[in-house]
């Protein structure tokens, strides 16, 4: 990827990508580095031989600042009808959170406001143990989360945890932030680099369709129950169709599937071979 960005970087390798946040002092949300934002976004939506996206950042301070205060500084003298539409942060947000590939955060330092609800918005986040600070500090200013985080929040804590966190405006540290569901894992600093590349390189070895329509069918867990399973039916109907559903299969069996010596000591090893 030759495509240049001014407040972060875009390297791919064997399908993984990694975005670096690099926007000095803070990595302040600022228009610029919304504006990059979105171009990656746009980037990674039509690169189908990427099936893992890390953010990470250049600074081992911050990971992502807040958004720029200076674009909610003008007045409001009434309150406009309500929406039909998202907004242009909620917008860019489920952008993120629809992507057909695995996204992943590494906070390594500390996500504020906007930068709580981008890792939110990845589908898994790790965070480093003694350096990453998570906190949401609207309520604080007068105002609320509202690039999803007041959304999001509660589907990943519980109402009355995200309520903590919303109204209380306090820093979550890594440990706490997993007990409460926020990120995937807090892992030692000197560690979680490795862990999530391992992590990546596994999934890339996947088929991307897979990927994508796992996606898919694990959204609709937030529909009624029959309805959820009906779309999971209908997600695995359509991984079925190109046929390299079948090919993994076959290949499986080769290797040794459903004898149980492989199963035990070689099964899931022999995932990662599947795609040669």
């Amino acid at each position: 990827m030759t495509e240049s960005f001014t407040t972060l970087d875009l390297t791919e390798d064997q399908g993984v990508a990694r975005v670096t946040f690099n926007n000095p002092p803070i990595n302040l949300f600022d228009p610029l580095m919304i504006s990059d934002f979105r171009r990656v976004l746009d980037r990674l939506s039509i690169s189908p031989d990427i099936r893992v996206v890390i953010f990470t950042s250049a600074n081992p301070d911050f990971f992502i600042g807040h958004a720029d205060l200076n674009l909610f500084l003008d007045p409001h003298e009434h309150v406009p009808p309500k929406p039909t539409k998202l907004g242009s942060l909620q917008t860019l947000f489920e952008d993120l959170r629809t992507l057909p590939q695995a996204t992943i955060s590494i906070v390594e330092g500390r996500a504020s406001g906007a930068g709580t609800e981008l890792l939110t918005s990845c589908d898994m986040a790790f965070a480093a143990q003694g350096r990453a600070v998570l906190s949401q500090f609207e309520v604080a200013v007068g105002v609320l989360p509202g690039a999803t985080g007041s959304q999001r929040l509660p589907r990943l804590l519980g109402r009355s945890r995200a309520l903590e966190m919303i109204l209380g405006c306090d820093e979550f540290d890594a440990d706490l932030a997993e007990k409460y569901g926020l990120v995937n894992r807090a892992l030692p600093a000197n560690e979680i680099r490795g862990f999530v590349d391992r992590l990546a390189r596994r999934i890339a070895s996947f088929p991307g369709p897979a990927i994508a329509l796992n996606k898919v069918a694990v959204d609709a867990s937030e529909l009624p129950i029959q309805q959820g399973l009906l779309e999971e039916t209908h997600v695995l109907h359509q991984t079925l169709v190109s046929g390299e559903a079948q090919r993994r299969m076959r290949l499986l069996l080769e290797l040794g599937a459903q004898d149980a010596t492989f199963e035990r000591d070689h099964f899931t090893s022999a995932l990662e071979q599947l795609g040669v």
